[in-house]
């Protein structure tokens, strides 16, 4: 396999990192709300987990663009 090809690959599979944090973005969503409408009162202690959560989720999968990007068009 030549060295191109081997780039392009692992620029695909660096993508993937960005549709899976998508994915745990929404999961984090899901379950504040879940929590939030099972117990309305502990709703204001955990947004700030939330957005924590939501934070890292959303870098890592800016990270994950970024390589990927970085490994398809930088020689």
């Amino acid at each position: 396999m030549d060295p191109a090809s081997a780039r392009l690959i692992g620029a695909g599979l660096a993508a993937i990192g960005a549709g899976l944090a998508a994915i745990g973005v929404g999961y984090i969503f899901g379950s504040h709300l879940l929590g939030a409408f099972r117990n309305p009162e502990a709703e204001g202690r955990v947004s700030g987990r939330l957005f924590l959560g939501f934070a890292v989720a959303e870098a890592l999968g800016l990270i994950a663009a970024v390589v990927s990007l970085y490994l398809a068009f930088a020689h």
